[in-house]
């Protein structure tokens, strides 16, 4: 069973630091929202019903994590990125803890408290040793800020409501709904359209559009060559280097930064996250390195690895584009390939095709 939600966390940046006191309330408020699911919730069959009120478990996890850094003013690879993951994750998870705590003295312990890690005061961050154990160590940064000793102690006396309680999980549609980039990802593209059963839709970085307003570079020659380059600022001349590092792309960063970032938030998740890898041109030799990374850094798992696709849209809309019509493309900006035949096309008549054996 899922019970999840997810925290808008670029609505808890305020005079460019993330506001504990408003975190803190919105934590509490989705923990008891969370719970209440658990309740009033129609299941469709009695085992998961049974699994529910027996164990309770929720899903608290957040979103707009890109967003939160461009309000801060901070590149997604960098040091102060990876460190922001870590107090962000550090902060939702105490408060989150101690919400459940709060409602298992209230409401009582889930049923099956009794023998968990919980009940032995093991706590997230005291649950990597049994990574650590299972791998024979790992290189993850266990570094705190907040009273967890109190905390643990609360939690082994009072108990919890809740068996499980964070888990990341990808929130493309609500994200869009909210303004923000999903989840902890980095932003897609800058500019591109998003289709699902409700038709097409033009999802455009609000930040991007106000910095370059801010600076006299919003013009229709610069949302055409937004539109020339796939979203990317990357290889438009004209937008500063600050702001190319800042407006970065997913397939721009280098996924080394992500599984960084995701190492830092795993140390307080009592579950997982959702962590999508991105690399533009995949290799046997990057995917290994990339792997060796996440498990030598304690990460539990990733999510989907994505690649950019062999063509691009036609871009027949864009005029007064500067004479970009004539630039070399993006994908011409990579280093070339080796010459490959062409490849056969998969059909029901080939009986050669060792796919389909």
């Amino acid at each position: 069973m899922c019970n999840l939600g997810s925290i808008n966390l670029a609505d808890h940046i305020q005079d460019g630091r993330l506001d504990d006191v408003r975190l803190k309330k919105t934590v509490t408020t989705a923990m008891r929202m969370l719970d209440n699911v658990i309740d009033i919730n129609f299941y469709t069959i009695p085992e998961a019903r049974c699994s529910n009120l027996r164990h309770r478990p929720v899903g608290l996890g957040l979103m707009g994590f890109q967003d939160a850094l461009h309000m801060l003013r901070i590149a997604v690879a960098s040091d102060a990125a990876v460190a922001f993951a870590d107090t962000s994750m550090e902060a939702i998870s105490y408060h989150a803890i101690s919400a459940s705590c709060d409602l298992a003295a209230e409401r009582g312990r889930y049923p099956s408290f009794e023998g968990s890690l919980w009940s032995q005061g093991i706590l997230p961050i005291d649950s990597i040793d049994y990574v650590a154990d299972a791998r024979g160590g790992v290189a993850m940064d266990r570094t705190s800020t907040l009273d967890w000793a109190a905390l643990r102690g609360r939690v082994t006396s009072v108990g919890m409501r809740n068996s499980n309680v964070m888990a990341i999980a990808p929130t493309a549609t609500i994200s869009n709904i909210c303004g923000v980039v999903q989840s902890i990802e980095p932003a897609y593209q800058n500019l591109y359209v998003k289709s699902n059963m409700s038709g097409d839709f033009t999802v455009v970085n609000d930040h991007l559009v106000r910095d370059l307003k801010a600076r006299g570079l919003w013009d229709e020659v610069m949302v055409n060559d937004l539109k020339y380059f796939d979203g990317s600022v990357g290889a438009i001349d004209r937008i500063p280097d600050d702001l190319k590092a800042l407006y970065a792309t997913a397939f721009e960063i280098d996924s080394r930064w992500l599984v960084e970032a995701a190492a830092r938030r795993q140390k307080w998740i009592d579950q997982a996250q959702s962590l999508n890898l991105y690399i533009a041109n995949p290799s046997g030799k990057k995917l290994d390195a990339l792997y060796r990374q996440a498990w030598s850094l304690g990460l539990k798992t990733t999510y989907y690895l994505r690649s950019r696709s062999a063509t691009h849209v036609e871009k027949s809309t864009l005029k007064g584009t500067d004479g970009k019509l004539n630039a070399v493309s993006p994908v011409a900006l990579t280093a070339p390939g080796p010459d490959l035949p062409s490849a056969m096309a998969c059909s029901i008549d080939n009986t050669d095709c060792e796919a389909c054996q």
